[in-house]
C-alpha cells in the first residue's frame, strides 16, 4: 500500500540484543477505584511486544494515560497497566519504572534481561511530552513565553527518552495524529532503526483501504455530539461515499439547518452555517445523506422519565436515539455495502433505553459481506459492549487518529517513521 511506502515493519528491524523503545497506547479507562474497565488497547499491543522478545529484543514500553495536570499524578499512574500486563503475560517479568526519564530509568534499561519488559511511568507526567505549557497565564505574552520554553525543553525530554533504546517501534495508532515527544520528536534520533508494530500496520491496512481504494457501494455512518468536530471528515466523505448515515446529536444540528423543529434536542447553534454548507455540498454531489426520520425522545435524560418514538417533536422533547423507521433504511444500505466506515453512536447507547439505534447499526455491520471498519472511540466501545467486535473486519484503537486518516490528513506519528529515499 502506498501509505506504507518508506516505513519499515517491526519484522524488518534488527532486534537481537537491542533495547527497543515501544510506544504503545495504553490510555485505558479506569473506574473510581483505579481499576481498568476495558483492556482492549493493552491486548492489541501484545503481539508486537511478544515478537520483539522472541527475536532477542529488550522492550521498553511507554505510553500516556489520561490528562494529568502535574508530575506526578498518582491517579494517572500506569501501575494498574503493569498489573494487567502481569496477568496477560504471566510468562514474562514486568518491571515497572517509577519515572520515564532520569538516571534510575537509564539503569533499569541497561540491566534489562531477555524475556523482561520494562514499562515506563506515564509520559504525560511531563508537559514536554505534549509540548504545551500547563497552568494559567496572566497575559498572552506570559503564555507565549511558556510555550516557547516548553518547546525548547521538549527536545531534551525527547533525547532523554531516545537514550534509553537502540531501536524505535511505534504501535500507538491512537496517538499518531499528535506530534508529541514520544511520537515524533524523539524518532529522528534512531536514524533508520525505526518501524511500526503489528497494530499500527493493521490500522493502516484497513483504514487505508477505506481512504485510498474503497469498493463501492461505500457507506459511512457518523454519529456523536458535534458536527463541528467532523467537518473535514464529512466533506472528505461526500466526495467518496455513496451514502452517509447520520445519527447522534449531530443529526439535530443538520436537521435544524434544514429548518426542522427539533425542540429541546442538542443543537450546535454556532455551527448552523457549517451544517447548511454541508447540506449544500451534498446536494451538489452524487452522495446521498440519510438523516433520521423518527426519533426516540424524552424530556429528561434519566431512567424514570417516559420515552417514546415520534416523527415530529413537541416542546421540551429531545432526541436521544434514532427511531425504528430510521434504523431500517440505515441497516439496508449498510448490509448492501462493500465498504463501510462507522464512527460515532446513533444515540445515548450507554443507557439501554437509547441503545437500539446503535445496536441496529452494529448488527447490520455484522451482516455486511464487505470491508467493515469501526473507527474507534465510542463506536468501538459500543460494538465491544454488544459483543460483536469479532464479527466486523476491523475495530480501530484510535478515534481521533482514524478520523484524521479517513479525512486524508498526514499523521505525524506515522510520517516520523517514513525513511526518505
Amino acid at each position: 500500500m502506498a501509505y506504507l511506502d518508506g516505513i519499515k515493519s517491526v519484522e524488518d528491524l534488527n532486534l537481537d540484543g537491542k533495547r527497543v523503545f515501544v510506544r504503545v497506547d495504553f490510555n485505558v479507562p479506569l473506574d473510581a477505584d483505579g481499576k481498568i474497565t476495558d483492556d482492549f488497547r493493552i491486548r492489541q499491543a501484545i503481539p508486537t511486544i511478544q515478537y520483539i522478545i522472541r527475536n532477542g529484543g529488550l522492550p521498553i514500553v511507554a505510553s500516556h494515560l489520561g490528562r494529568p495536570k502535574a508530575n506526578p499524578s498518582p491517579e494517572f499512574s500506569l501501575k494498574p497497566v503493569a498489573e494487567r500486563l502481569i496477568e496477560l503475560l504471566p510468562e514474562r517479568e514486568i518491571i515497572f519504572a517509577s519515572d520515564c526519564i532520569g538516571d534510575g530509568v537509564v539503569e533499569q534499561a541497561k540491566r534489562l534481561q531477555p524475556g523482561q519488559i520494562l514499562l515506563l511511568e506515564n509520559l504525560r507526567f511531563y508537559e514536554e511530552e505534549e509540548g504545551k505549557p500547563r497552568g494559567k497565564f496572566a497575559t498572552d505574552e506570559e503564555k507565549a513565553a511558556a510555550k516557547k520554553a516548553v518547546k525548547e525543553s521538549q527536545k531534551k525530554f525527547a533525547a532523554s527518552l531516545a537514550s534509553l533504546a537502540d531501536v524505535y517501534v511505534n504501535d500507538a495508532f491512537g496517538t499518531c495524529h499528535r506530534a508529541h515527544a514520544s511520537m515524533a520528536v524523539m524518532v529522528p534520533n534512531f536514524g533508520e532503526n525505526k518501524g511500526c508494530g503489528y497494530l499500527l500496520q493493521k490500522e493502516i491496512k484497513y483504514l487505508g483501504n477505506i481512504v485510498y481504494d474503497p469498493e463501492h457501494p461505500y457507506v459511512a455512518i457518523l454519529g456523536g455530539a458535534k458536527v463541528s468536530d467532523k467537518i473535514g471528515v464529512i466533506e472528505s466523505l461526500i466526495g467518496k461515499c455513496d451514502q452517509i448515515c447520520i445519527g447522534g446529536a449531530m443529526a439535530y444540528t443538520l436537521l435544524a439547518a434544514k429548518g426542522v423543529n427539533v425542540a429541546a434536542s442538542r443543537v450546535e447553534t454556532d455551527a448552523l452555517d457549517i451544517a447548511k454548507n454541508i447540506l449544500a455540498k451534498v446536494a451538489d454531489s452524487k452522495c446521498e445523506l440519510l438523516l433520521p426520520i423518527d426519533h426516540v425522545v424524552s424530556t429528561a435524560l434519566d431512567d424514570t422519565t417516559p420515552c417514546k418514538v415520534v416523527e415530529s417533536f413537541s416542546d421540551g422533547e429531545m432526541g436521544l436515539d434514532i427511531g425504528p423507521k430510521t434504523r431500517e433504511p440505515y441497516a439496508n444500505v449498510i448490509k448492501k455495502a462493500k465498504s463501510v466506515f462507522w464512527n460515532g453512536p446513533m444515540g445515548v447507547f450507554e443507557n439501554p433505553r437509547y441503545a437500539d439505534g446503535t445496536i441496529a447499526v452494529a448488527k447490520a455491520l455484522t451482516e455486511c459481506k464487505g470491508n467493515t471498519v469501526v473507527g474507534g472511540g465510542d463506536s468501538a466501545a459500543a460494538i465491544r459492549q454488544f459483543g460483536l467486535d469479532d464479527k466486523v473486519t476491523h475495530v480501530s484503537t484510535g478515534g481521533g487518529a482514524s478520523l484524521e486518516l479517513v479525512e486524508g490528513k498526514e499523521l505525524p506519528g506515522i510520517e516520523a517513521l517514513r525513511i526518505a529515499k
